[in-house]
């Protein structure tokens, strides 16, 4: 019989399935704000560091407009050069830099629960960094490291959203 997820879980996957609407949504925002109103790239980079070092890596996976653009053409082509686009974009931006630096460091952090971890893997196969490195990370395997606290760990929470047991969540 399956078990009902709590209120907090629920939600945590509807923001999790629908993160590009949300992407769309910030990303248009925070262009026309821009725009309209003349708004410095410095208080950009000011707020994505903040946001660096409060949640970690998020401004790129749920607020940046360039992360928009490169989601959908991801979306739209499985070539390998717009793979390689996508990196050199997360490469080439000063927010990418600190707030990655900061994953190691941010208040909010991905973290297993190990008591109520059934070990089955779902969470690795939803995250993209232990799919790019399995040797290196692992998010329930305890003597590899946390692709969380990567550098390139973007928060798309998608393994936390997939733990069928809550033993994963993203918390201070």
């Amino acid at each position: 019989m399956k078990t009902k997820a709590p209120p907090k879980r629920k939600i945590l996957k509807f923001f999790v399935k629908y993160r590009t609407v949300s992407l769309v949504g910030f990303g248009l925002w925070l262009y026309f704000a821009m725009s309209a109103y003349n708004i410095s790239l410095w208080w950009i980079v000011l707020a994505g560091t903040i946001m660096g070092i409060v949640f970690g890596k998020v401004f790129c996976r749920w607020v940046c407009p360039i992360g928009m653009v490169m989601e959908f053409l991801l979306r739209l082509s499985a070539d390998a050069k717009v793979r390689q686009m996508y990196a050199y974009h997360k490469l080439g931006c000063p927010i990418a830099w600190i707030s990655g630096y900061l994953n190691r460091f941010s208040i909010f952090r991905i973290k297993l629960s190990a008591d109520s971890c059934t070990s089955c893997g779902i969470c690795d196969k939803k995250c993209y960094i232990v799919a790019m490195e399995p040797a290196k990370y692992s998010l329930y395997k305890t003597v590899k490291s946390n692709p969380g606290d990567s550098y390139t760990c973007s928060k798309c929470l998608e393994c936390v959203a997939a733990c069928p047991n809550g033993s994963l969540n993203y918390k201070s």
